[in-house]
């Protein structure tokens, strides 16, 4: 069943044309210079295309909860899912939202030298100035009190967020937000679920951020439990101002 996805009100960009593209479960939100749909839908349509053809020859990987072995070829995406879920230690679909905004928001960049690709809550992001990323968390008093500000002028950059208590992605954990800042969308994917599965109290968000801090190419966590917060990495939190009315 669909959602509306009322975050999505808030990403405003004066410089960038939205717009939003759904393919089954795929549901992009995108900022860039020019609207790119067309290229878009036929991006994702590839895209999903190998993951289906590698999911009918392997069935067990849509349901893996544990990292995959890869045993024979694979599609580059199917790839970089299983080596995301390796570095986590979750499942390869953990990432596959990340993976396919980062596989869509750089081939895009071959149409645009600026783009936002946003999928449902995982953000691959490549733009010429400074941006801030909202943090949502569902019902905690500091949903959308804070943003992360992102540079990412000289090489893409992720910000991919899991919660227990928002959304239907699969989550064991009942952190209302796990944001995960990389240069690898796909391993940020994982990496939140991977964290957040940690989470079943305020207890347990200094044991989620010392388990965050160990996997490898991870540059900075937030974990957002009620009205409690855990920080660690290069971070650059920022105050959101919301407009009044």
């Amino acid at each position: 069943m669909y959602q509306n996805r009322t975050y999505r009100n808030l990403i405003h960009s004066d410089r960038l044309q939205a717009y939003n593209v759904v393919v089954q479960e795929t549901d992009l939100y995108v900022h860039a210079k020019t609207n790119l749909a067309d290229i878009t839908k036929e991006l994702v349509l590839q895209y999903r295309g190998y993951l289906e053809a590698y999911i009918r020859e392997n069935p067990e990987f849509a349901g893996a909860l544990q990292p995959w072995r890869l045993n024979s070829p694979a599609p580059n995406i199917v790839n970089t899912m299983i080596k995301a879920g390796e570095k986590a230690g979750v499942g390869p679909m953990a990432a596959v939202a990340g993976a396919i905004a980062e596989y869509v928001g750089h081939d895009l960049l071959g149409h645009t030298d600026e783009v936002i690709v946003e999928n449902g809550g995982d953000i691959f992001l490549k733009a010429n100035k400074p941006l801030t990323i909202g943090i949502y968390a569902g019902n905690s008093p500091l949903s959308l009190k804070l943003g992360l500000r992102i540079d990412s002028s000289t090489a893409p950059s992720a910000v991919c967020t899991s919660s227990g208590t928002v959304g239907h992605s699969m989550s064991l954990g009942k952190a209302d937000a796990v944001c995960v800042v990389s240069d690898f969308c796909s391993l940020a994917d994982a990496s939140a679920t991977s964290i957040g599965n940690l989470v079943q109290s305020k207890r347990d968000i200094k044991h989620a951020i010392e388990a965050g801090k160990m996997i490898e190419e991870i540059k900075a966590l937030v974990v957002i439990v009620g009205d409690e917060i855990g920080l660690w990495g290069e971070l650059d939190l920022v105050p959101l101002k919301r407009k009044k009315g």
